[in-house]
């Protein structure tokens, strides 16, 4: 894991770290590699994967 992120954990100010998250979804789970609280775990999804490959990927289960 990583230490050299820019970003602050909002529940305890630690520096957030790179790791392996699992993401679900309608049953279904994938791991992404996400930057993550090393205390309380709070995981931070930046804008663009959320609007951008997590919607095309709900749509596509979605479709099943």
């Amino acid at each position: 894991m990583t230490t050299d992120s820019p970003w602050l954990c909002g529940n305890c100010n630690s520096p957030l770290q790179t790791g392996q998250v699992d993401v679900g979804y309608m049953g279904n789970a994938f791991p992404v590699d996400l930057l993550k609280c090393p205390n309380c775990g709070l995981v931070f999804v930046p804008e663009e994967l959320a609007l951008g490959k997590m919607v095309e990927v709900e749509k596509q289960l979605e479709d099943k």
